[in-house]
């Protein structure tokens, strides 16, 4: 029997506490090592100091909080500084892209406390694909088990769930694949229960682009951006005023398949001219500065619907020629909103490389199952 099947099948954090704990669990998160005290978690959340002792006495108790010393105070005994205990809870995320396979573990903080990548062949087949996965992630909550405070065979130390980030469309709420470009084959499975059952753990199911923009949007990017990604396929996720945008089907940011040229090239989703396939047509006969400027083209008509503040660039197909497509899509963003004149006020549209490199994926999507357990439901995972 494997590593997994023999571990107590996860814990709901978010059910174990309510409302209010989240409040001063995000809290504790956000101070790090230097903590905060009792005293400033009542101010901040506003609640009574009553009900801060309870809940921080509790997640003592539980091995979630723990004292990081004394603070002076104006008047009085010194305070007691009280931090988040980063181990005592971890999570996975799994990116199943259409060649590849990347598992992360992360603790509470998102820090990366163990890795593996594999070949994965998406077209295999279901079955496969599930085992291939769960595989991974056993050997990953393995290697979790030599590092320092991962993964003990304690309550506090316990995987709260898998988040599995994919190309889409799917349904963000069911946990289902809808027809996966170039796999439609895929259509109607439920990744979510059939991989929780294989694991005996919650898992969590988005597609990748949304998970890379979660990660991006906890960190506090910016309050609305556009994260593109150009890998095997193309997609985006949106973050509009501080909040991930799925849509009312959770189907938002299928950006790869607006079509840019009518009589072009087939796509693989049975129309001619998408992004996506102008995009990796220009890759594959090596004119990346073509595609930098088509992928451009399609985020200047982003920019100019959704007005966001900045367009983040990620997937392996960007990070291999980084500048680039930097200097590409800038130049084509930042031309367009020039000539917005007074619709878009002139403003300056930033483009960058998103943090975390090729992991960033992985990462976001370990924290579309940890962001509910801070309170951050409003920004993304489940909840």
């Amino acid at each position: 029997m494997s590593y997994v099947n023999r571990m107590n099948p996860g814990v709901n954090l978010t059910a174990l506490r309510g409302h209010n704990a989240a409040l001063v669990l995000d809290l504790l998160r956000a101070a790090g090592e230097a903590g905060i005290s009792r005293l400033e978690l009542a101010e901040r959340t506003g609640l009574t100091p009553q009900a801060v002792s309870k809940i921080t006495a509790r997640l003592r108790a539980e091995g979630f909080a723990a004292e990081a010393g004394r603070r002076a105070s104006t008047g009085g005994k010194p305070r007691t500084v009280l931090r988040l205990v980063p181990g005592a809870g971890h999570a996975v995320g799994l990116h199943l892209d259409r060649d590849e396979l990347t598992a992360v573990l992360v603790d509470l903080t998102g820090s990366v406390v163990a890795e593996r990548r594999a070949p994965l062949a998406f077209g295999a087949g279901a079955e496969a694909v599930v085992e291939a996965a769960a595989g991974e992630v056993e050997e990953l909550l393995g290697a979790g088990r030599g590092v320092s405070g991962a993964v003990p065979g304690t309550v506090s130390g316990l995987v709260s769930g898998v988040g599995v980030a994919l190309p889409g469309p799917l349904d963000h709420a069911e946990g289902v694949l809808r027809r996966v470009t170039g796999f439609p084959e895929w259509d109607g499975f439920a990744l979510r229960d059939a991989l929780g059952a294989r694991l005996g753990l919650p898992v969590v199911v988005d597609k990748d682009t949304n998970a890379a923009a979660l990660g991006l949007a906890l960190a506090g990017d910016a309050d609305s951006f556009a994260y593109l990604h150009l890998g095997t396929g193309l997609g985006a996720g949106l973050v509009l005023d501080g909040a991930l945008y799925r849509g009312a089907r959770t189907g938002a940011g299928e950006f790869g398949h607006q079509v840019l040229q009518l009589d072009g090239p087939r796509c693989g989703c049975g129309d001619r001219g998408c992004v996506e396939a102008l995009c990796l047509a220009a890759v594959a006969r090596g004119d990346v500065e073509e595609a930098a400027r088509v992928l451009g083209t399609a985020a200047g008509n982003l920019v100019a619907l959704l007005d966001v503040d900045r367009v983040l660039l990620g997937g392996r197909t960007v990070f291999a020629e980084g500048d680039v497509f930097v200097r590409g899509v800038g130049a084509v963003v930042s031309d367009r909103v020039g000539r917005g004149g007074g619709e878009c006020g002139g403003a300056r549209v930033s483009v960058g490389l998103a943090p975390g490199g090729e992991r960033g994926v992985a990462e976001g999507a370990a924290q579309l199952v940890l962001a509910p357990v801070f309170g951050r439901a409003d920004v993304g995972g489940v909840g």
